[in-house]
């Protein structure tokens, strides 16, 4: 029997807002939870009392070598020793070229040990206390400081670990992970290896993901899902970092081959990464309780566990995901059996709608080609809204969200359904709609096979949602009751939605709008597989699958996808506008700008230099060239904006030189470089030396063919010492080089007015002074 129409427009509508339900759902179990109050039992965590360590760190600018840093230190070192711990400073010298070259900083790490009873190993629970040049940092890494603090008081009002739990406070990790890389190059504790919980932040809101881990993550997976209680999780977000040229302290321990472990930050709000305005106030207390809930709940886990397997590599990595609350895993063995499972359910799929539905094969093979075109699109319209929104507001080129981007998110969800729900109206009638549904899952199949192929941890993005809506279509070709096939179709489609929805939600705040084209996609993705439930409540198709005989052609019923798509563009258009007037530069919410200033003492001239590509209204007061002054001023990378700036009265760092040669021909050079002024980074350069070795500060550093340059944060008081082993006995000409931080003051300088800030630079703000010495 065939349901009434109007039963099947209740089942229909019963089905959406079904899956609309399990959407909210699976999106509201991935939000950070509410903060716990200060007076929460002692030995959990509370994110109200871990905010009291945020305000102390987050107060002022405390970059690296800074005296505002030296306070940092001292709070970390009194409350660690408040509670009954022996905190001792690390002080070395760390090198990396992890951030894009070589360089190195003095750097003084806190280091403390909880005991364990007995123990198999130690667990690292390591994070960054200094902050960017330009930033307060509470969040990055105030946050993960303060989770440290918090943790490591519930530790010590708790009964006590098997494991020994070593507390690490790296410092430099913003100039050049410096800190993690001494600590692991030279400090006694790391010598053996453990397992290592880096926390971290790059925003100030959003859910606490773990994002990062060490390579044959299996067994480590299975203790954080075991273990902590806001499990936000996906083996995507490792693949799609481990692609990306990002890099936190937990790379020093990763690369070292001696630690595994996992790395965690919450990410939303990125508008405030690295800027000034990363102060406690805009920080979400949800959020913090998030990370250091997760943080003191896997302490637990792990400082009972037995250490010694765990800090060797698992056989292989796991695929997961979270699912309400849960954190669904598998061994990475199965990904490609579920990448095969997907096309065999596919294929077995479309041979029984060719049969039961009599769609010709010509029509199967167009429904799947065409259905290409929607994910396509998706990902091109987000690039193309984007461009939109940069050409209306030039601002956000700089920025990879904006400050309030929800709005703008939703906008981009919406014009994904415009894609998919315009292409159904054009293409339906003439291609048949369960052509098009099966072509849509042989995509997600086909992407899972492809994901597989290249990031293994993502292929069930494609490979479950296939197999589901498979399954269920299936179901609804082979089962009798009308009902049964709407429920088939529907608990298909649901699995979709577990598994695609908090990816889409993921992906905003880890890649921006700037890069919407990833979230776009997954919401292409999930749009494709909620095919079937569209196809099933049409009438035609519910005909076909009863067993009934095919009905005459009937008049194009375009209207209904017509006119959801056109609820589509308006809710589009709505979401644009709402977010254009919503979020906008003020005070509070700057727009980010980059400006520096640049003093050669040989020829007493200076400019202002920005690395925009193109330079706003403020900033184009100061810049209107492009150069490449990478000669003059080695530190600066490729053509900038520059323009004339009035010299300032900055003593030029001084170079002494002692100088050594050989009976063989070469020459030893044993300089020091002495800043003039208070300074927070120094440099020295030979593009054209010849050099065989090099140390600094007692440290060898890699040499190359393409002369010297060396990069020192954080410069201790009575200078950088540099020794070089030169191929050639004949003088050498270098650059020196001093960088200092602010603008205010210069002369010519004029503050930026309400509305336009800093840009979260390395180099913002930064004022270089450089002279030539030839010895």
């Amino acid at each position: 029997m065939q349901p009434a129409p109007r039963t099947r427009l209740l089942a229909g509508l019963v089905a959406v807002l079904a899956l609309a339900g399990i959407a909210v759902a699976a999106l509201l179990a991935i939000a950070p939870p509410a903060p716990a109050p200060a007076d929460a039992p002692a030995d959990q965590f509370s994110a109200q009392r871990a905010f009291s360590h945020v305000e102390a760190i987050g107060g002022q600018v405390h970059v690296a070598g800074s005296p505002a840093a030296d306070g940092v230190r001292e709070h970390i070192v009194a409350t660690l020793t408040g509670l009954g711990l022996h905190p001792r400073i690390q002080d070395a010298v760390g090198q990396t070229d992890a951030l894009g070259g070589l360089a190195m900083a003095r750097v003084r790490n806190v280091v403390a040990v909880i005991p364990g009873t007995g123990s198999t190993g130690r667990l690292f629970l390591v994070a960054h206390y200094d902050s960017v040049q330009v930033s307060y940092g509470a969040n990055d890494d105030g946050a993960g400081v303060a989770t440290l603090l918090e943790t490591a008081r519930a530790l010590t009002a708790g009964g006590p670990l098997r494991n020994d739990v070593v507390l690490l406070f790296t410092d430099a990790e913003e100039a050049c992970l410096c800190g993690a890389e001494a600590f692991v190059q030279s400090d006694p504790l790391a010598a053996t290896g453990g397992v290592v919980l880096n926390v971290e932040s790059r925003g100030s809101s959003g859910p606490a993901i773990m994002f990062e881990t060490a390579a044959g993550n299996r067994d480590l997976i299975a203790q954080y899902a075991a273990a902590v209680p806001y499990p936000v999780a996906t083996s995507m977000a490792v693949e799609v970092y481990r692609i990306l040229p990002n890099d936190t302290d937990f790379t020093p321990f990763r690369t070292s081959g001696r630690f595994t472990g996992l790395n965690s930050a919450y990410i939303d709000g990125s508008a405030v990464y690295h800027s000034p305005e990363d102060r406690p106030e805009y920080m979400d207390l949800g959020s913090l309780q998030a990370l250091g809930g997760n943080a003191l709940a896997l302490t637990r886990q792990l400082g009972d566990a037995d250490l010694a397997p765990l800090q060797r590599p698992s056989a292989q990595d796991a695929s997961y995901f979270p699912v309400f609350g849960l954190l669904i895993r598998y061994p990475g063995g199965w990904v490609w059996p579920l990448a095969a499972l997907g096309v065999l359910a596919v294929a077995a799929l479309t041979v029984l709608v060719h049969r039961r539905a009599a769609l010709g094969w010509g029509r199967m093979a167009a429904g799947f080609g065409l259905a290409l075109l929607p994910l396509a699109l998706s990902a091109v319209v987000a690039q193309l809204f984007w461009m939109l929104l940069v050409a209306i507001r030039p601002g956000y080129a700089a920025m990879i969200d904006p400050w309030l981007p929800q709005w703008y998110r939703a906008g981009v969800v919406a014009l994904v359904a415009v894609v998919l729900l315009g292409w159904y109206a054009l293409l339906r009638r003439r291609f048949a709609p369960w052509g098009l549904a099966v072509g849509a899952l042989g995509w997600l199949a086909v992407l899972g096979v492809l994901l597989a192929a290249i990031t293994p941890g993502g292929s069930y993005l494609g490979s479950l949602p296939a197999i589901a809506g498979s399954v269920a279509g299936v179901a609804a070709v082979t089962v009798r009751p009308w009902w049964a096939r709407a429920l088939a179709v529907t608990v298909g489609a649901a699995v979709a939605v577990l598994v695609l929805a908090p990816t889409v939600q993921l992906f905003f705040p880890a890649l921006g709008l700037a890069t919407g084209a990833a979230a776009a996609l997954v919401a292409g993705m999930l749009g494709l597989a909620l095919l079937p439930v569209l196809e099933y409540l049409h009438p035609a198709l519910e005909r076909h699958l009863a067993g009934a005989d095919p009905p005459p052609p009937a008049r194009p019923r375009r209207w209904a996808a017509a006119g959801a798509t056109a609820v589509a563009v308006a809710l589009a258009v709505a979401c644009t506008v709402t977010g254009l007037s919503v979020d906008h530069f003020d005070a509070a919410h700057p727009e980010p700008t980059q400006l520096m200033y640049a003093l050669d003492a040989d020829t007493h001239t200076a400019m202002w230099v920005s690395t925009e590509d193109h330079p706003g209204r403020w900033v184009s007061g100061y810049v209107s060239q492009r150069h490449d002054v990478s000669r003059q001023f080695p530190l600066l990378h490729g053509t900038v904006s520059t323009g004339r700036a009035q010299p300032a009265d900055l003593p030029a760092p001084r170079l002494d030189v002692d100088s050594d040669s050989t009976a063989d021909g070469r020459r030893t050079l044993r300089l020091t470089i002495h800043p003039q002024r208070a300074v927070r980074l120094v440099a020295l350069s030979a593009p054209d030396a010849r050099v065989r070795s090099a140390t600094a500060q007692g440290r060898d550093m890699p040499v190359s063919d393409h002369g010297f340059l060396l990069l020192f944060h954080a410069p201790p008081p009575d200078g950088v010492t540099v020794t070089l082993v030169l191929d050639s006995p004949g003088p050498v000409t270098f650059r020196v080089m001093d960088g200092s931080d602010g603008l205010t003051g210069l002369p010519g300088f004029t503050p930026r007015p309400p509305g336009v800030g800093v840009q979260g630079s390395h180099t913002s703000e930064l004022v270089l002074v450089a002279a030539t010495v030839t010895r």
